[in-house]
């Protein structure tokens, strides 16, 4: 069940969802969502400086992106094919039995411009500034001005509420991030090698116990 307009408005009441700053939000709240501001900061992406990204291997990410801070005035100008890291103005924290929900917004979606390549769900728990993956998917450069209007919530409550909320585990990468953050999937090659030799050696056991049983019916 998505939350109304009202619900929004009584869950932020009561504390269950809260947005700061919170100053002109019921101007940005409409039919069963609530519109998010665009920040002033983007992490963009250096392709000369690696030949490619390889999630198991740390060195490939060194210099693959730089962070862009711009002044009050001016806009970033998102080309085809590119894609950005970008923040929202607003800190979202969420309650442990709610579930945010990150969408575009139709009118830059005319344009090309798309917030998530994939990410779209806040946990239950989540309390960090939202970061987009932001895209052209048009055949025309657009501009990006802070402080407009770049995405929208939407909010959904759970079944009950979460036992292990989004920030409990280490595991949890972007935790109270107030900033546009690179990807950290880098974290998980250790847990994802020894995942694979543990998958591999009970394979051979397996192998092994099969072979084992092939010789004693000879």
């Amino acid at each position: 069940m998505i939350l109304s307009s009202v619900d929004i408005l009584a869950a932020i009441d009561e504390g269950v969802i809260k947005i700061a700053p919170s100053r002109g939000l019921e101007k940005r709240l409409g039919p069963g969502s609530i519109d998010f501001r665009l920040g002033y900061s983007f992490i963009v992406f250096e392709r000369n400086q690696q030949p490619y990204l390889d999630p198991r291997k740390r060195a490939t990410a060194r210099g693959s992106t730089r962070t862009i801070k711009l002044k009050r005035g001016e806009a970033f100008t998102l080309h085809p094919g590119e894609l950005v890291l970008a923040g929202t103005v607003e800190r979202l924290t969420l309650a442990p039995g709610i579930l945010g929900r990150l969408e575009g917004r139709s009118s830059l979606g005319r344009l090309g411009i798309i917030v998530h390549s994939t990410a779209s769900i806040f946990h239950p728990g989540w309390d960090g500034n939202p970061v987009m993956e932001l895209g052209n998917l048009g055949v025309m450069p657009v501009m990006l001005h802070p402080l407009m209007r770049i995405c929208q919530f939407t909010f959904e409550p759970l079944s009950s509420s979460e036992a292990r909320p989004y920030g409990s585990s280490p595991s949890d990468k972007y935790a109270g991030q107030s900033e546009p953050t690179a990807s950290r999937i880098w974290n998980e090659a250790e847990d994802q090698i020894a995942e694979e030799e543990l998958f591999f050696g009970r394979q051979m056991e397996l192998l092994g116990g099969e072979d084992a049983g092939t010789d004693g019916d000879k």
